[in-house]
């Protein structure tokens, strides 16, 4: 949806510009700097390094800067203005969330979409507006980190990680090539967490000419009169169905294991800032209750997404079609469904991500180390080891990683998972819009802690070291001497 001014875009975004930095120094933000420089061997030492710049990057980054730790940069591989999925493989037309929800504001109305969006086309359009086109969304996050000068650097892909003494060195490459020391490591790497795509075994073996993830760079006008199979009943499915019918495809035919389609939203239905503070603090066994549950029934896809499909004559739901096998033949692909051979000649496979972080090289030096929930968090009771849970990491509460064997990787407490990764430990703050500031303040809260810790004999000998006076010595008159002189009664 395309929205006229109602008034001058740079005098509306000016003015909210001027009031939310008047709301800044009203709260005294940023905090004025507070850890102490550090260097090594002459090269200068980061507090924080967050990689990635998507939406959970810019929470984290914005809420470190606010709160004093200015010795911050955040690294994406992506150009600017194109971080995260809004507008690369998110192929939705609108956010699935509630156009009212505060997002990344961090407690900021000013800094809220609401504000933004407002500043420019009015009131009366902001309550006609249904949901917030996608890519509107990605120019509101864009000036969010324009209004806060937060310090992202573009192009910048990180490909290794390792210790030095109690640092952690950062290799990059890209518009930045080199090695960067840092105290803390956040890996906002959003939906991707820390294992990427998950690839179905019966797709590893086809080539990848015949088929794509639901996240890849798709050429949807190379579907153009084809025969389309995708895999799944969620919301990316739909999207990416939807896309490949009106970029002409000839057929699109959704292949679903699941005898009915899931209808209700249950996570959403039960939405509070009860669930948001309180899950993190439930028993481990309440955690994946609840994260199994949602899992086992099921997020439908948006009714828009949906229709936005069937609306296609040319467009087919199976369901009840698990598939067995996939073969190519000379005129595509032939896959062996539970309701017999269908032939197409392109796959899209809209089949999540994983919590494997084995396979990333970037993550090596870590993942033999990173204790997941099955080393024993996730008890017998709790049922059988279930793939994209029980392979989840054990986070701290500072979204920090734990030893597999204590003493084997120190540097592990220091590297925080704020991405979809943690959500079977933290809930659903690190990954998605309605929570992504109550998780950014836990994160950055546990990271200001334990460097103040570690500095703590810094911080104890400014104690000592501070004299600037409070009382100069005029303000009263000293009555000893009338006391010595006996003239007191």
């Amino acid at each position: 949806m395309k929205h006229t001014p109602t008034h001058s875009m740079s005098t509306g975004l000016a003015a909210l510009e001027a009031q939310l930095a008047q709301d800044l120094d009203y709260l005294e933000m940023p905090a004025k700097p507070w850890v102490p420089e550090r260097m090594h061997h002459g090269a200068p030492v980061r507090d924080v390094v967050v990689i990635g710049a998507g939406m959970c990057g810019l929470a984290a980054t914005a809420k470190l800067m606010l709160t004093g730790m200015s010795n911050v940069v955040a690294y994406d591989a992506a150009p600017e203005g194109f971080e995260g999925p809004w507008i690369t493989f998110a192929r939705m037309q609108t956010l699935r969330s509630p156009k009212t929800l505060h997002g990344p504001a961090l407690g900021l109305p000013q800094l809220t979409f609401r504000a933004w969006f407002t500043a420019q086309w009015g009131i009366d359009a902001w309550q006609t507006l249904d949901k917030i086109p996608k890519s509107q969304w990605m120019d509101y996050l864009v000036w969010y980190r324009k209004v806060l000068d937060l310090p992202v650097r573009n192009g910048v892909r990180m490909t290794g990680i390792s210790s030095v003494g109690d640092l952690i060195a950062i290799d990059i490459e890209g518009a930045e090539t080199g090695r960067v020391l840092t105290r803390h490591l956040v890996l906002a790497t959003g939906r991707s967490g820390l294992g990427g795509f998950a690839v179905p075994e019966f797709l590893k073996v086809v080539d990848h000419a015949y088929w794509a993830h639901s996240a890849d760079d798709i050429d949807f006008n190379a579907l153009k009169g084809k025969r389309v199979a995708v895999i799944g009943a969620g919301a990316s499915s739909m999207d990416n169905a939807a896309t490949a019918l009106e970029a002409g495809a000839g057929a699109v035919d959704l292949l679903i294991r699941r005898q009915e389609m899931p209808r209700i939203n249950k996570m959403t239905g039960i939405g509070s800032q009860g669930v948001v503070h309180g899950m993190h603090r439930l028993p481990d066994a309440w955690k994946w209750k609840f994260v199994e549950y949602t899992a086992t029934t099921q997020t439908p896809p948006p009714r828009s997404s949906t229709l936005r499909v069937s609306r296609h004559e040319n467009a087919r739901f199976f369901l009840d079609c698990g598939i067995v096998a996939v073969r190519e033949e000379a005129d595509g692909l032939v896959i062996e469904t539970t309701q017999g051979p269908m032939r197409y000649d392109f796959l899209i496979a809209a089949t999540g991500f994983t919590n494997d972080f084995n396979g990333r090289p970037e993550f090596a030096a870590l993942a033999p180390h990173i204790r997941s929930w099955s080393d024993g968090r996730q008890t017998p009771d709790m049922g059988p080891f279930r793939r994209g849970m029980s392979e989840a990491p054990d986070l701290g509460p500072a979204f920090e990683f734990r030893e597999k064997v204590p003493g084997s990787c120190p540097m592990l407490s220091h590297i925080h998972c704020f991405n979809d990764a943690a959500m079977l430990t933290h809930g659903k703050v690190s990954g998605d819009i309605p929570a992504v500031s109550a998780g950014a303040d836990r994160l950055v809260r546990g990271i200001a802690a334990s460097l103040f810790a570690e500095d703590v004999e810094a911080h104890f000998a400014n104690l000592v070291a501070y004299d600037t006076p409070e009382l100069q010595g005029d303000e009263w008159v000293d009555s000893t001497p009338f006391l010595q002189k006996g003239t007191l009664l």
